[in-house]
């Protein structure tokens, strides 16, 4: 094994050698593109644009469809990336290097490319995000936080627009008209968050015509390790407001805040549990002047009981969740970041 490494080199230096190639027809295409005009430049992009799209015309199957298009961008990639490159340099003065490139045509295969805080992962995806655009099915950006996907829409938007390209952010406060908007955008920032409740709730919809979403074609993920691993562990669930009695609530709650751990329940933070003892259960039947507690007719208010006695024994304030106005925000314990528009399941 140790003889066939030294010959053939690392797996990893072998993908290196294999991109090198790429990147260096890239470069050829780099002084070809420099005298264009800047509306040329924009003209030969949508050129380029319309013969991807071209390539799947013909086609009914999806995945041909894909198979086309991937071919047909696979041709033109040399060209686009270093019409993306020039179009960087004249608007925001910045021109990506060739590792940059690499890491570019690695995300665009698909693959994870893994960069050091200050590599420029940033401009480094606007390349094969403009280059999968251009198939027509749209283009996503997912990122952890509101901050960073406003950030990088409107930071790397000239390059895009130069491209002839267009730009969505679908954030928490976009409303249902816009973001049907930015998702029809060419290029779609947002964050994990906001693009996964779109699609739940897209799938709760009666009619096509309702959908805020549309074909999911290409998607890069930043910070990939956050957000498929830490953040997946808190699920997405959809739910609805619910319709409760404030005066039941409220009894329950007086009746509640009087419990005592230990002497009325048993706290598991380990394993997030919490559960009533018998002196916890004799305590709520009086408070709540009940005969027993786990009747069936009683169901309704147990499933009250056990989630306030969660809520103050678990979670607490600006530690689990802030308050924000009226409203309450969870906090991913993980990460520390909040996570707007998130709820907990019951």
């Amino acid at each position: 094994m140790g003889l066939f490494t030294k010959i053939f080199g690392t797996q990893n230096e072998r993908e290196l050698k294999r991109i090198a190639r790429t990147v260096a027809e890239v470069n050829e295409w780099e002084p070809k593109v420099k005298p264009l005009t800047d509306d040329q430049l924009t003209a030969r992009a949508k050129e380029i644009a319309a013969q991807i799209r071209q390539a799947a015309e013909s086609l009914d199957d999806e995945k041909e469809i894909v198979a086309a298009l991937f071919e047909a961008e696979r041709a033109a990639l040399p060209e686009v990336f270093a019409l993306a490159r020039e179009a960087s340099v004249r608007t925001l003065g910045m021109r990506p290097f060739d590792v940059q490139v690499i890491g570019g045509i690695v995300l665009w295969e698909g693959r994870i490319s893994e960069m050091k805080t200050g590599e420029g992962k940033t401009l480094a995806a606007t390349m094969p995000l403009a280059l999968h655009a251009m198939a027509g099915r749209g283009a996503h950006l997912v990122t952890v936080n509101d901050y960073l996907a406003k950030r990088d829409a409107e930071w790397m938007g000239p390059i895009y627009k130069m491209l002839g390209l267009t730009v969505g952010l679908v954030v928490h406060e976009i409303d249902p008209d816009n973001r049907v908007a930015s998702y029809k955008a060419d290029i779609t920032y947002g964050t994990n968050n906001e693009f996964g409740f779109d699609y739940l709730r897209d799938n709760m919809k009666i009619h096509a015509s309702q959908l805020v979403q549309r074909v999911h074609h290409y998607a890069i993920v930043d910070e990939v390790d956050s957000i498929l691993i830490d953040e997946a562990r808190t699920p997405l669930i959809i739910s609805g407001p619910v319709r409760e009695d404030p005066n039941t609530l409220l009894r329950v709650r007086d009746v509640v805040r009087r419990l005592k751990k230990d002497d009325h329940y048993e706290l598991d933070e380990k394993h997030r549990n919490v559960m009533l003892n018998d002196d916890g259960v004799t305590a709520v039947e009086q408070g709540l002047g009940l005969s027993n507690l786990f009747d069936d007719e009683n169901a309704d208010t147990l499933h009250k009981v056990e989630n306030m006695l969660r809520a103050y024994a678990l979670y607490h304030r600006d530690r689990h969740y802030i308050v924000k106005g009226r409203e309450v925000i969870l906090i991913d314990e993980h990460t520390g970041r909040t996570m707007e528009g998130r709820r907990l399941s019951e």
